[in-house]
């Protein structure tokens, strides 16, 4: 229970009708949440505005409304607050409710359209190594200290996101890295947010279906280092052309990393091979269990964040060689018989151009590859003949197979893949569209030495067809393919 006058010192209402001396029972912005004395937050939200159950929550007796326009008829009892931005609004009014943890733990959030998942998880992994408590919000899970807590969205909703906060304060958590996705800095779910530092990975192309053009992505993502106070780090790939942009407006301390010029963390490859890497970090050498150059810049962002964040930098650098890969990014698996497969959550052209360039360096020119990927339904349209083409390009073999197809048919979706290939690739290209069956083929047909990648999915246990969400784990599939090859 909070007075609603103390709530709202939070925010800047633009006009406020009613009684501000009150109490708030709890703050909502799901109109089937609200009761009596609760405040309700009207949110524009992509499918559906909140403002249009308004006259719904007035009928539940709440005690305040926020909202960005005030309907035509006010309920007498409720205290009415407009405001600007009530997305805003709804993300310091959730700070401000649950105390503000995020002012009590040292926040690093990190963007970019690839290595997020992996960067945040090893950056809460090494923190733990450094002997703190520590929180994570990520893709695959969410971890309270030790506590995993599941992961809905990349970025929940403040009032989720807040609470999650204020629980890790609570468990006595110093630290906490979050992944911070497009969605969330343009919905502003991170308002009210203080963040200690940001990291910026990388920028390719990814979520169009929803921000339209990459300029609005980028400035998305660009958002989030523009609301970094100036005490905050903000660390950015150096090799991106878009890591300058993110670093323009920021009243952050400014740093770079890179594998290729000159930075305050510099990284680079020495040894690669399919179980691990010899990382050169600022001219010390140090094995790492990770493969890929796409890993060596996630590993070099950790390093740089984690002595920027008060890591002592050799205790970091020993650290280092004790991180494990995060599930489903590139995820080793083999067969007695010789076959690697490898399950990857590659999902967007770029993704899959790093991983299997990876793979093409280590196993060489005669080595074989075997792709298998698909699309997830209800996304960006544009990138589903890219990703086609790419991954037959640097495969020997490519199965073309059902993501998330959610709600289209998984036929069409492979159909707008190969518009993407050549008659050449269409030759060394075959459609499977059940993803099981998918697996298996490509596994029972791979010959000692080879390599299978699974990509697209990654850490998930499900696939989501028809709106429904069905057991399905690319790693089980895999591991049971394997096993029938021994």
């Amino acid at each position: 229970m909070i007075k609603l006058k103390n709530l709202l010192g939070a925010i800047r209402p633009i006009e406020i009708i009613g009684d501000t001396d009150k109490n708030i029972l709890s703050l909502e912005s799901d109109s089937r949440k609200v009761g009596r004395d609760s405040m309700f937050v009207a949110v524009r939200g992509v499918t559906t505005d909140g403002h249009k159950y308004i006259p719904v929550v007035a009928s539940a007796h709440v005690g305040a409304i926020v909202c960005e326009e005030f309907p035509a008829s006010l309920t007498q009892g409720i205290t009415y607050i407009r405001v600007a931005d009530s997305a805003d609004a709804l993300g310091r009014l959730a700070a401000e409710w649950y105390g503000n943890p995020s002012r009590k733990l040292k926040l690093v959030g990190v963007t970019g359209t690839n290595g997020k998942t992996t960067t945040a998880t090893l950056l809460y992994e090494m923190a733990r190594l450094e002997g703190y408590k520590a929180g994570l919000l990520s893709t695959v899970c969410n971890y309270i200290d030790t506590t995993a807590v599941p992961a809905t969205h990349t970025t929940p909703d403040p009032l989720s996101l807040n609470s999650l906060l204020a629980r890790m304060v609570e468990a006595g958590c110093d630290y906490a890295f979050m992944e911070v996705s497009s969605h969330a800095a343009a919905q502003r779910r991170i308002a009210g947010l203080c963040f200690a530092g940001g990291i910026f990975s990388n920028l390719t192309r990814d979520h169009l279906d929803y921000h339209h053009t990459v300029e609005n992505y980028m400035n998305a993502k660009k958002s989030f280092f523009d609301i970094l106070p100036a005490e905050a780090f903000a660390l950015v790939n150096a090799d991106d052309k878009a890591g300058a942009y993110m670093l323009q407006n920021t009243r952050a301390r400014k740093y770079t990393y890179s594998l290729r010029t000159d930075a305050d963390f510099r990284g680079r490859s020495v040894e690669t091979r399919l179980d691990g890497t010899l990382l050169m970090l600022n001219g010390r050498e140090v094995e790492v269990q990770f493969t890929g150059r796409f890993n060596a810049y996630n590993l070099t962002a950790v390093y740089g964040a984690a002595i920027l964040t008060g890591f002592n930098p050799e205790e970091v650098l020993v650290n280092m060689s004790r991180l494990v890969p995060v599930a489903g990014r590139f995820q080793t698996f083999r067969s007695p018989s010789g076959v690697t497969a490898i399950v990857d959550y590659a999902h967007t052209p770029d993704a899959l151009i790093n991983v299997l360039d990876t793979i093409r360096e280590i196993v060489g020119a005669a080595g074989e590859i075997t792709t298998v990927v698909g699309c997830g339904g209800n996304r960006d349209h544009g990138k589903r003949p890219i990703m086609a083409h790419e991954a037959a390009m640097r495969s020997d073999h490519l199965v073309l197979t059902s993501d998330n197809p959610r709600d289209e048919e998984p036929e069409e979706i492979i159909r707008q893949m190969k518009e993407g290939l050549s008659p050449t690739e269409m030759r060394h290209t075959i459609c499977i569209t059940d993803r099981h069956e998918a697996i298996r083929a490509a596994i029972m047909a791979a010959r000692p030495g080879s390599v299978v990648l699974v990509a697209g999915k990654g850490h998930e246990p499900y696939q989501e067809v028809a709106g429904v969400r069905h057991h399905f784990d690319d790693r089980e599939q895999v591991a049971a393919a394997l096993a029938e090859l021994s």
